[in-house]
C-alpha cells in the first residue's frame, strides 16, 4: 500500500463551510434514554466519550421532528425550543474536542409508538399502554397486528416538512455543524419511497418521482433553511432486499435529484421496510451500493455496514467506494477506535491533552 492511501482514513474532508479532522463518523445511535425528547447526561457522556476518542463527526441518534414521529417515547426530539440548550451543551463539548457536531433528524411513520429494543422493541397498541396514532404514506400496519397507521393527507405532508425545517433551525441554533435527514431503516421518508410500503395514486404515490417527492420537498425545505455552510446528508436505504421493492437503480435516481437541491453526500445503508427480510451482511456487504451511487450520481457518499477493521476502513476510502465511514455498534464497542486506528495506520495518536501526557509515558 502506497504511504498516500495508508492513511486515506485519516485525511480531512471539505464539505461546504465545514473540514473534518479524519473520514471517521460516529453513526446516529438510538439510546431511548430521554423523557419528553430531553438529552440528558447519559447523551452528553455517550456522545462525549466518543469524540474525545478521535472520530471526526460524532451524531446525535435520531431526533424526532414531531412528538408523534418517535419510535418510543425515549427518543430525543427537536419539535420545540426547549430542547435546543441539553443539546446545545452536547454540540458545545463535541466541538471542544475537535470534532464536528451533527445531528439526524428523523421521524418514524408507521414504525413509531414502540416499546424500546431492550423491552421487546414491540407496538403499543392501546392508549392505556402509552399508544399514539401513528401515520405512512398509505394504511399498512409494518406487521400484521399492529394498529393500521393513518395515512397522510395533503395537509399532513406539508406540515411535516415545515417540521423538518424548524426542526433544522432549531439544529443550527443548538450549534450543530451537519445536519442529516434520516429517509432509510423503513422510517416515514422511506416508507414513501418503496412500493411496498407506499400504494398511493396521488402526487406522492406511484411512479418514482412521486414516491421520492416528499423526501425532495422535506430537503429542499432544510436547505433553504439552514446556512449555505452547514453540509446535508441524507441516509437512504440503498435497497429494500425484495424484489419489486426500493432498489439501488432507483437509489441513483433520488441520489442525482438530491444533489441537485443541494444534498451533500448520501449515507449509503439498506433495509427495514418489511420485518424478517434475510439481510446478507457481512464485512461491508453495502460497499457495493456506496460505490455505484458515488460514481452514477456524482455525489459523496458515506458507508455503514460491519465496518469493524481500521485496515477495512481505510480501504472504503482509499478505494474511493466512499468519502465518509460511519461506525455504529464498533463505536459501541470501543469509544476510542479512531484513536487506535491511527496507531494501526502508522500514525500518532492524537490523544486529548489531558490524556497524551499520560498514554505516552513508558513508565
Amino acid at each position: 500500500m502506497s504511504n498516500s492511501s495508508a492513511a486515506a482514513l485519516l485525511t480531512p474532508l471539505r464539505i461546504r463551510g465545514v473540514t473534518t479532522r479524519n473520514r471517521i463518523v460516529v453513526s446516529p445511535m438510538c439510546q431511548y434514554s430521554a423523557v419528553d425528547g430531553m438529552a440528558d447526561d447519559w447523551h452528553l457522556v455517550h456522545l462525549g466519550s466518543r469524540a474525545v476518542g478521535g472520530a471526526g463527526i460524532v451524531f446525535v441518534e435520531a431526533t424526532a421532528v414531531t412528538r408523534d414521529g418517535r419510535i418510543t417515547d425515549g427518543d430525543l426530539g427537536i419539535w420545540e425550543d426547549h430542547h435546543i440548550e441539553p443539546l446545545e451543551r452536547i454540540a458545545r463539548f463535541i466541538t471542544r474536542t475537535g470534532a464536528l457536531p451533527g445531528i439526524q433528524l428523523a421521524h418514524a411513520g408507521r414504525k413509531a409508538s414502540c416499546t424500546p429494543p431492550f423491552e421487546g422493541g414491540v407496538s403499543l397498541k392501546t392508549p392505556d399502554s402509552g399508544a399514539w396514532r401513528t401515520v405512512a404514506p398509505s394504511p399498512i400496519p409494518f406487521h400484521g397486528g399492529d394498529p393500521i397507521p393513518k395515512a397522510l393527507g395533503r395537509e399532513d405532508i406539508k406540515d411535516i416538512v415545515a417540521a423538518f425545517a424548524s426542526a433544522g433551525r432549531r439544529a443550527v441554533r443548538a450549534g450543530f455543524r451537519a445536519i442529516e435527514i434520516h429517509a432509510a431503516h423503513g422510517y416515514l421518508l422511506h416508507q414513501f419511497l418503496s412500493p411496498l410500503s407506499n400504494r398511493r395514486n396521488d402526487l406522492y404515490g406511484g411512479s418514482i418521482d412521486n414516491r421520492m417527492r416528499f423526501l425532495l420537498e422535506v430537503a429542499a425545505g432544510l436547505r433553504g433553511n439552514i446556512p449555505d455552510e452547514i453540509p446535508l446528508f441524507v441516509r437512504i436505504s440503498s435497497t429494500d432486499w425484495v424484489e419489486g421493492g426500493w432498489d439501488l437503480d432507483q437509489s441513483v435516481v433520488l441520489a442525482r435529484a438530491l444533489r441537485q437541491l443541494g444534498v451533500d453526500l448520501i449515507d449509503v445503508s439498506g433495509g427495514g421496510t418489511l420485518p424478517r427480510i434475510p439481510i446478507p451482511a457481512g464485512p461491508g456487504y453495502l460497499a457495493p451500493f456506496s460505490s455505484a451511487i458515488r460514481a452514477q450520481a456524482g455525489v459523496m457518499t458515506g458507508l455503514v455496514g460491519v465496518i469493524t477493521e481500521p485496515e477495512q476502513a481505510n480501504e472504503i476510502i482509499a478505494s474511493g467506494v466512499a468519502d465518509l465511514v460511519f461506525l455504529g455498534r464498533e463505536m459501541l464497542r470501543e469509544p476510542y477506535w479512531a484513536l487506535k486506528a491511527s496507531q494501526s495506520l502508522g500514525q500518532d495518536p492524537a490523544w486529548p491533552l489531558q490524556y497524551g501526557y499520560a498514554v505516552r509515558r513508558r513508565k
